[in-house]
């Protein structure tokens, strides 16, 4: 046990404000730059660029393979749930890779990670495409997703010390390109890479992006300070390491092994009982893994309340609306994608305009005014049927891109810029483990829901086929007269029925969700974000 005194002492030196840009980080050598201190304004558009670019295609990554599982199984003749691993791997690896990313940008330098992780990330994308089995590309995944995991993080805490506080919101506005769009377009792009080449084609697209934004980010960006002295937090590590690969296994085969079941119900409590433990080490260590204390910033702590609000809205509607596109009504991959382009599009010009606003205006209005376009979006889909025009649909994913180019980014820079710089690494990676985790955990909670009413509206459908004589429905009745034919199609027509349903409530369920986040937006600050280069935290 630390003595009282000693951390004491640890939470002074964390809360003392840093008013001088020169002034020495604690550990840092004399006479060097400080690792937090920004540099300088000059010349950030053309690093954050290159920025961009590796952050649009580790996630793209994400997305843009979902299309393309019917394909590979097909080719390696697999199941549907082998075939699963080939995502539910990924997700593990990058889940547990994020929380050691701050600590691999401060030990080894951000600019020779983030090199590294674009080369590793290239030449697993070719391993991937070149894969000779199923068990082969899983494993190739999970190489992948190592530096899948470390991008984000790494892109995120070099754009705050590159980027002066005055101008993030722009900044941030473009960046957003990235993290939003990417997963937007990727069922677009993925479903026409199938449709006229391969599956393959969607990990060699990440080659030639890997290799220009390699040698961009070579001659681009700037060498950052390293602490070599920071040693690794290898407790810390191992308890938040295991616990998130414990809830997000239970949160990616709940749904096919039983929530209720021994496995699942077993991970959580291994989830929740290393999590407690990860909070109890990581306040005892002399240099935390994440340091926790950066919760005592009620705007951080907020602003990640309100993103994992938006990100459980926006995984519904692009796991299930490419679903219902191309299961009910039959579309194909390009198609679906398609139908999702207008989308992609509209964040991609609103982003930016948000990051201007959000430089003028700050993060409440633009929060309070994404939020409620976001969950109306979202409100408009829960009405769809079997038969919805594609307008509809379009409608419905445009309202709520609209909110989210205009919220997301915002909430997210209204949040990370109330952390004093020494802090940015941290809340970059607990940013990232917050969509993540969201994503998941919504995306799980809704499966649970639509698969529990589906089986409720079979049972109220059954007596349809139940009936007999004068009570029998006139249109089952003809198609009974018509044999196996007819009752196949009729199969299939409540089939597509329950389906579309079962979507429709669960759209409804996270509209909710995203408009009751609304007050949380009511609570970030308004007007034009300070320029200084850091602030004091809030005791």
């Amino acid at each position: 046990m630390v003595p009282y005194s000693r951390l004491d002492r640890m939470a002074d030196l964390e809360l003392e404000p840093r008013r001088n840009e020169t002034r020495r980080s604690p550990g840092h050598p004399a006479g060097t730059a400080d690792p937090f201190t920004p540099h300088p304004a000059k010349g950030w558009g053309l690093p954050l660029a290159v920025l961009i670019a590796g952050m649009f295609m580790s996630i793209l990554d994400t997305s843009i393979v979902n299309v393309a599982m019917t394909s590979i199984r097909k080719d390696f003749g697999a199941s549907t749930e082998s075939v699963q691993w080939i995502s539910t791997a990924y997700s593990l690896t990058e889940g547990v890779v994020v929380p050691a990313s701050a600590w691999l940008g401060a030990r080894f330098g951000l600019k020779r990670v983030y090199i590294w992780s674009l080369v590793l990330f290239t030449v697993a994308s070719a391993l991937c495409a070149l894969a000779g089995g199923l068990g082969s590309l899983i494993f190739f995944r999970i190489l992948q997703a190592i530096p899948g995991g470390v991008i984000p993080v790494t892109c995120q805490t070099i754009l705050y010390r590159i980027v002066p506080r005055n101008r993030l919101g722009a900044a941030m506005g473009m960046y957003g390109v990235g993290v939003v769009v990417a997963p937007a377009i990727g069922p677009t792009l993925g479903g026409y890479l199938i449709e006229h080449f391969d599956w393959r084609a969607i990990f060699y697209v990440n080659m030639p992006i890997g290799i220009l934004g390699t040698i961009a980010a070579v001659a681009v960006l700037s060498k950052f300070p390293t602490d070599r002295g920071r040693p690794f937090d290898l407790a810390g590590f191992a308890c938040i390491a295991g616990a998130l690969f414990a809830l997000l296994l239970a949160l990616e085969e709940g749904s096919s092994w039983g929530w209720t079941s021994y496995p699942v119900l077993i991970l959580f409590a291994v989830a929740v009982n290393l999590l407690a433990l990860f909070v109890v080490v990581e306040l005892q260590v002399d240099h935390p893994l994440l340091n926790l204390r950066v919760f005592r910033h009620w705007p951080f702590v907020n602003s990640l309340v309100l993103v994992a609000g938006m990100m459980i809205g926006l995984f519904a509607v692009m796991f299930y609306i490419p679903v219902f596109l191309q299961s009910v009504q039959g579309l194909s991959a390009l198609d679906a994608g398609l139908v999702l382009l207008p989308q992609g599009m509209v964040m991609a010009v609103l982003m930016p305009v948000a990051g201007q606003l959000y430089d003028r205006f700050g993060a409440r209005w633009l929060a309070v005014a994404g939020l409620t376009l976001t969950g109306t979006g979202i409100l408009m889909l829960s009405d769809i049927s079997v038969g919805v025009p594609r307008g509809e649909v379009v409608l419905g994913t445009v309202v709520m891109a609209a909110g989210l180019g205009l919220g997301m980014m915002p909430v997210m820079t209204g949040g990370l810029s109330a952390l004093p710089n020494a802090f940015t690494d941290v809340g970059s990676a607990i940013s990232t483990l917050t969509q993540r985790v969201s994503s998941a955990l919504g995306l799980a909670v809704l499966t649970a829901i639509v698969t529990a009413d589906r089986a409720q509206l079979w049972a109220d459908r059954s007596g349809l086929l139940a009936g007999s004589g004068a009570d029998i429905n006139p249109r089952v009745a003809q198609l009974q007269q018509q044999g196996d034919p007819g009752l196949i199609q009729l199969w299939q027509q409540l089939s597509n029925q329950v389906q579309t349903q079962a979507y429709g409530n669960a759209f409804a369920i996270a509209g909710t969700v995203t408009l009751a986040a609304v007050a949380f937006a009511f609570l970030l600050r308004s007007g034009r974000p300070a320029a200084g280069a850091d602030k004091p935290m809030a005791h």
